[in-house]
């Protein structure tokens, strides 16, 4: 039997199914052990998706928006809907429909839809405001600010523009002001509060433009500054009032790129390392956390509730003030994940609930977070995930502000056209369910809203006990994992009764699901998308129907950003026994066996990738976490659970392609067999792209056979997996580093980690002259032998 493509499914609705039969018992239920959960990705570009120009018509009772799934009366004008059964009558405009005559919504094909809505004045202007590190060394400095007037260049027309630049202070730039450069300076040790921020840059209501030339953090770049700002910003107090801040306090440091260009560069230009001298065995005095409060605030009070990014460049990790990571004497190490697990980090806790209080400011004005860590050392990314998550924000790691990894990324942040990112903001994300269903929570880059309701679970993971989130940034990419619960209103008895006497009519054997998003589309128009679809339970026992429907894929994700979250909050939590026990009771369920007999297991098409897959995760670099940092391990996960089901995939179980000249590119097994000599592999682990040349293709390019004219076929060879690299790498964000490599060469390590060690130095199966990996770690083959003998056990 052929495996269903749900991969088709996703391309008409965006959404993704563990399982797509439900069980219609609890029992049932707990017993497939694979959690019950949607991946839906809200801003997906559907080209068969309507857009309709009108407001859309909800239920009266559980505001669900009308979908395919609701009876419709058509001579009564009334709908029922799907989810509360709620008799709803049609609006007078509606009058005309009838069977023939269906708005679009009604239309059978048009699951996902959606909704221009009213909104009062123009289309908000979406506000961009850049926060640069100058603790770096010049060569640095030099490339973030190239990088940086680059990006500048790239704005939309209709964006506003604002700069922050701190080392040991906080300067915040008064672009508005032409006549001399003019900033604001706050001391980076003080724990500034917001109303605080907002006095000294005079923006604390009418009249307080004036004000701000006699803030305690106000300084000029020449005498008259002051006086002449203050003037300026008195001028237009009496003026136009934005969210009660002046227009032209508001227009003092956010200001229209085009307008603001030439200042924007003129500053950027003259910008220099930070003037505070650092002491020999001491880091440079460095005041992230201050830097971000100081520019949350403002955005907090010039345009609340309008779509804002934070571009946050940083250098180095928190050395002072609020979010301090490590004191400044180098003799302190940053901590790492032993100090994390033996509590010995003085600053891990209060820098976490720091930005905990930084993250819940940014969602209560509706305004997003985007860190770009580029550093040698660690900067702070674990103590800062909890804001940059929360908010929606985008986050890259990368070594230097000149790799391409940070170059390239910044740019497809404000690419346009097919690979942009479509950066949208301030969404507000709903989950509607029918009545035998809760919702647990959501795992992604969303914050909760604490909307409670009768599809409320109490059994909470991730950002749980609601059925509504906030999602104040989200693009083309952004995807939660929503989790339920089956909880059915009859009784087992009642049900198995209502089934023998075929009470049950076509309809109650289906339940669905509504997600509904609004929010500003980079258009600047308010859109609402709503996507309704409907599955079908089954008699819990039938485990045949529940296979057909499991979607190892989408399971395999879910699972995956489930094990980082409970990693994160759950003390002595053992990932990899966990993850074990899971898979065996899966196979113990479902597999088809006869019992203690090893040899007769074997497990259905639809279920036969998950066991690899859990292997891969058990290895992966989001449940293994020795060797990497606790920056990196935050930046991994980050990543993974605000990606789509094909991109975590990638992440569990990287894709490896052999190129050869016995035959075209093909896909090869992800195994230590897979080296040849003379083959070229090409492996894709989404966060990196490796291009591993066999010893002879290295040795034929050394030489230079492929320049010569006889040997095309070799030059075409070489280029191949050079093309299909680049190809990853333009359609990618993060954008991956690309590896070029040579077999026994050093960064051969970028491959051998991800390979199945099924040749080590200590295994009698390897080949003589092949490849073997120095591990400890079983093989695939020795985990599914193990695997077999404990699930057939009685």
């Amino acid at each position: 039997m052929a495996t269903p493509d749900f991969s088709d499914l996703e391309a008409v609705d965006a959404v993704r199914l563990t399982w797509n039969v439900w069980p219609n018992s609890k029992v049932e239920a707990t017993k497939c052990v694979v959690p019950f959960a949607a991946v839906y990705t809200p801003a997906k570009r559907l080209p068969e998706m309507p857009v309709l120009p009108y407001e859309p018509i909800r239920c009266k009772s559980c505001r669900s928006v009308l979908n395919p799934f609701a009876r419709v009366d058509f001579i009564g004008k009334i709908w029922i809907c799907p989810f509360c059964y709620q008799r709803n009558h049609f609006p007078p405009h509606y009058a005309a429909i009838s069977e023939q005559s269906l708005p679009a919504e009604l239309f059978p094909q048009y699951t996902t839809i959606e909704y221009t809505l009213p909104t009062v004045g123009p289309p908000a202007n979406p506000v961009f405001l850049f926060l640069l590190d100058l603790c770096l060394i010049e060569e640095e400095l030099g490339y973030l600010k190239t990088a940086v007037s680059q990006a500048i260049g790239l704005l939309p027309e209709n964006a506003l523009l604002g700069l922050i630049t701190y080392g040991t202070q906080v300067h915040v730039h008064e672009l508005g002001y032409a006549d001399c450069p003019k900033m604001f300076i706050f001391r980076g040790t003080k724990d500034v509060s917001r109303a605080q921020i907002i006095q000294h840059l005079g923006l604390a209501g009418p009249g307080a433009a004036g004000a701000g030339s006699t803030g305690a953090g106000a300084a000029a770049g020449g005498a008259g500054g002051a006086g002449a700002g203050g003037g300026a910003g008195g001028g237009g107090a009496g003026g136009m009032m934005r969210d009660g801040v002046p227009a032209a306090s508001v227009a003092r440091f956010l200001l229209p790129a085009q307008e603001c260009e030439f200042t924007v560069a003129t500053v950027l230009d003259e910008l220099s390392r930070d003037a505070f001298p650092v002491a020999p065995g001491e880091r440079a005095a460095r005041c992230t956390g201050t830097a971000l409060s100081v520019a949350t605030a403002l955005l907090g009070a010039c345009v609340p509730g309008t779509g804002a990014r934070i571009l946050s460049f940083v250098g180095g990790p928190c050395t002072e003030g609020p979010g301090m990571i490590v004191g400044r004497d180098l003799s302190e190490p940053i901590r790492s994940h032993k100090d994390l697990d033996k509590d010995a980090v003085p600053h891990y806790s209060k820098a976490v609930k720091f930005y905990d209080g930084l993250a819940k400011q940014l969602v209560a004005q509706g305004h997003v977070l985007d860190l770009f860590s580029s550093a040698l050392d660690q900067v702070g990314i674990a103590e800062m995930k909890v804001a940059v998550e929360k908010s929606g924000g985008l986050v890259v790691l990368s070594e230097s502000f000149g790799h391409s990894v940070f170059k390239d990324s910044l740019k497809r942040v404000f690419d346009a056209g097919d690979t942009s990112l479509g950066l949208s903001f301030n969404g507000i994300f709903e989950v509607h369910c029918s009545k035998d269903i809760k919702v647990q929570g959501a795992i992604g880059p969303c914050s909760s809203l604490d909307r409670k309701g009768p599809s409320t679970s109490d059994a909470a993971i991730g950002q749980g006990h609601t059925t509504a989130w906030k999602l104040c940034g989200l693009d083309v990419c952004t995807s939660l994992a929503v989790l339920f619960e089956i909880v059915p209103a009859q009784q087992p008895q009642q049900q198995q009764q209502a089934a023998a006497q075929g009470l049950q009519n076509p309809a109650a054997q289906q339940f669905h699901l509504q997600f509904s998003t609004s929010y500003q589309h980079p258009s600047g128009e308010t859109r609402l998308r709503v996507t309704s679809i409907t599955r079908r339970w089954v008699e819990g026992a039938s485990s045949g129907d529940l296979v057909a429907g499991f979607d190892q894929e989408a399971a395999a994700a879910v699972v995956a950003r489930i094990t980082g979250f409970k990693m994160e909050t759950e003390e002595e939590f053992d990932a990899t026994r966990w993850l074990d026990r899971m898979l065996i009771r899966v196979c113990n369920k479902f597999g088809d066996y006869r019992k203690d007999d090893p040899a007769s297991f074997c497990l259905s098409p639809n279920l036969s990738l998950f066991p690899q897959f859990m292997f891969n995760l058990r290895r992966s670099q989001f449940v293994q976490v020795f060797g990497s940092s606790p920056d990196e391990t935050a930046y991994f996960r980050m990543v993974l659970n605000r990606e789509s089901v094909l991109n975590s995939l990638v992440m569990i179980q990287p894709t490896l392609t052999a190129y050869s000249f016995n035959s075209p590119p093909e896909p090869a097994l992800l195994d230590v067999a897979a080296i040849a000599v003379d083959r070229i592999l090409l492996l894709d682990s989404f966060f990196s792209v490796v291009i591993f040349h066999g010893s002879t293709i290295a040795q034929w390019r050394n030489a230079g056979y492929h320049n010569q004219p006889e040997h095309q076929a070799f030059a075409q060879l070489l280029q191949a997996p050079q093309a299909d690299a680049a190809a990853i790498i333009a359609e990618r964000f993060p954008v991956p580093r690309l590896v070029d490599c040579d077999q026994n060469g050093s960064q051969a390590r970028f491959l051998l980690a991800k390979l199945n060690p099924s040749a080590t130095y200590n295994s009698a199966s390897a080949v003589p002259g092949g490849e073997v990996i120095l591990t400890d770690d079983v093989s695939l083959q020795v985990f599914m032998e193990h695997l077999q003998r404990l699930s057939v056990q009685s």
